[in-house]
């Protein structure tokens, strides 16, 4: 499904009603919904704030232009195609943002191990993964975050997927799922140690 004359708005936080630059025409980008994105936020307020939020399948960079927007201090974007990349980079210089984000060109399904040492072991608060709809991509995405030992020990993992899409809790503890039609966004942490 194109989204090319969709407007993607900032809903909360310092940059709040701003827009993001329209999906060009060629770019096959299924952007999150407002209406779960704000549901997402409402969730995750508190932990929001001074976050190091990485931003995995990115595609326009809502999501983690959303938390800076509400406090997060660093925000890295993870996406495959160029065009995706070359959007969240004039997302990013539109906003004046460019210093609270990085951004990959990557596929995240290969080996995410090049980003704990890019950065550190364990340096996100909040990982969100918004793979692209019904490719059953949630748990193999899951494994590399735990290979490559990315989730700060407090931290969060935020999952966007479809209803059919069973998430595996062997490697990251479930801990709640909110359902919106045939959307389900599943909270994970890590496992407490025995």
């Amino acid at each position: 499904m194109k989204n090319s004359n969709s407007c993607i708005r900032i809903i909360g936080g310092q940059m709040s009603g701003q827009l993001l630059n329209k999906i060009p025409e060629q770019l096959d980008l299924r952007p999150i919904l407002a209406q779960i994105k704000k549901s997402v936020f409402d969730i995750i307020k508190l932990k929001v704030m001074d976050a190091n939020f990485l931003d995995l399948f990115a595609g326009t960079g809502s999501v983690g232009i959303e938390a800076v927007s509400r406090g997060a201090k660093h925000a890295v974007f993870i996406e495959s195609t160029s065009g995706g990349v070359k959007m969240i980079e004039s997302n990013l210089d539109k906003l004046k943002i460019k210093e609270l984000g990085n951004v990959y060109q990557r596929d995240v399904l290969y080996d995410l191990g090049w980003l704990s040492n890019a950065y550190k072991d364990n340096y996100f608060d909040i990982i969100f993964l918004g793979p692209p709809y019904k490719a059953l991509l949630v748990n193999k995405t899951l494994e590399n975050i735990a290979k490559a030992a990315l989730l700060r020990e407090d931290g969060m993992i935020i999952a966007q997927h479809h209803k059919t899409e069973d998430v595996d809790g062997s490697l990251f503890e479930i801990y709640r799922r909110e359902k919106y039609g045939d959307t389900i966004v599943t909270f994970l942490k890590n496992k407490k140690q025995q």
